[in-house]
């Protein structure tokens, strides 16, 4: 299963998706802030959001998975 990992370590400052929606290739699924800078991490694969594993306000360092596609 695809997975969504955090590209730097920040705060989930929003998630952009829910369990049960379809996402492409590229679509913006979390941003995360880094040093006041608002980050959008995206999709790398096309699927359908199976889990979220953050919430916002949640902490994550680089390489945390955010979101499981299926």
């Amino acid at each position: 299963m695809p997975e969504v990992e955090a590209h730097i370590t920040g705060t989930v400052w929003k998630i952009e998706c829910r369990i049960g929606d379809d996402v492409a290739e590229g679509d913006t699924v979390v941003i995360l802030e880094s040093m006041k800078m608002e980050m959008p991490v995206e999709a790398e694969d096309a699927g359908t959001v199976k889990e979220i594993l953050c919430e916002e306000g949640q902490a994550v360092s680089e390489g945390d998975t955010l979101v499981v596609l299926a």
